[in-house]
């Protein structure tokens, strides 16, 4: 019994993004920051909110975020005003200023973790049971200091 095979002539799919917003969205406005960081703090996601903070200050890429270093943001123990950084997309050294309240997130969290100047100030987290080793630490690249 022969079986009749199924015909896409004039079958039109509709695309994925109908109705849907593409393309470059609105920057936040400032009283969805604050809500997004009262949030934070009061959820105690200190890794979050410094992570949150330094993304507005700065405007850094995401893949430039994750690889700052404890130098990149203290000198001596204490976090500077101003971090100056290489960007790894365009090579170009992007300076910024760091607010009293990120310097205040980044203080909380170096207490929260024990760190090293050298080492990432957002380290991989490791899993729940203890058994995966992280042997990543951070990749290398020049700092601008």
């Amino acid at each position: 019994m022969p079986t009749a095979i199924p015909s896409f002539v004039g079958f039109v799919k509709a695309p994925w993004n109908k109705g849907r917003l593409i393309g470059q969205k609105r920057p936040l406005r400032p009283k969805e920051v604050w809500t997004i960081r009262v949030r934070l703090q009061l959820e105690k996601h200190k890794r979050d909110l410094v992570l949150f903070n330094l993304a507005i200050d700065s405007k850094l890429r995401g893949c430039d975020l994750v690889r700052l270093r404890v130098s990149d943001v203290c000198i001596g123990g204490r976090v500077r005003d101003r971090a100056t950084i290489i960007q790894r997309k365009t090579g170009r050294p992007v300076q910024f200023e760091i607010t009293e309240q990120t310097r205040a997130a980044i203080r909380d969290w170096l207490t929260h973790v024990a760190v090293r100047n050298s080492v990432c100030l957002f380290q991989k987290p490791s899993s729940r049971s203890g058994t995966y080793l992280d042997t990543t630490i951070c990749p290398h690249r020049p700092s601008v200091g």
